[in-house]
C-alpha cells in the first residue's frame, strides 16, 4: 500500500472505531514492512486474488459485508472509464468478484467518499 492509502486507510479505521464501535473490520497489511521469513508464511497463507484493502464484516440489506479498495487518487480516466493499469484492472476483478458473490464491493477515492460509502451501507437497516 502506497503512504497515501496507508494514510487514509489509518484515517478511515479511526473514524470507524469512533463512529461505529461495535462493528468488527480489518484492514489488508500489503503494505507492512517485514522480515523474509514472515513475508514468506504470509504469502503462502494468501489468496491469489488482489485482496482489497479494508473488509466491514456487517452484513446489510443483501449484502454480507462491505468491502473497500482504497485509492488516495483518482483511478479514472476524463471519459468516466476506469484506468487500464494492469492492477487497477485486476483489484477490479476482484471486486466484481465480490459483488457477484454478495459483497458490497467498491473502489473509494479519499477520505470523504470511504466516509459516505461507509455511512451509507452502515446505516441500512
Amino acid at each position: 500500500m502506497a503512504k497515501q492509502e496507508e494514510k487514509l486507510s489509518i484515517a478511515i479505521s479511526n473514524y470507524i472505531k469512533i463512529q461505529y464501535p461495535n462493528v468488527i473490520f480489518t484492514c489488508d497489511a500489503s503494505g507492512v514492512k517485514l522480515t523474509m521469513g514472515q513475508a514468506v508464511i504470509l504469502k503462502k497463507q494468501r489468496s491469489n486474488h488482489k485482496i482489497p484493502d479494508m473488509i466491514i464484516l456487517s452484513p446489510k440489506d443483501k449484502y454480507h459485508g462491505l468491502i473497500l479498495e482504497l485509492k488516495s487518487k483518482n483511478i479514472y480516466l476524463k471519459d468516466g472509464s476506469l484506468s487500464k493499469e494492469k492492477h487497477i484492472q485486476s483489484q477490479n476483478n476482484t471486486l466484481n468478484q465480490l459483488l457477484d458473490i454478495g459483497y458490497y464491493a467498491v473502489f473509494v477515492i479519499g477520505f470523504d467518499h470511504a466516509k459516505k460509502v461507509i455511512d451509507n451501507y452502515l446505516k441500512q437497516k
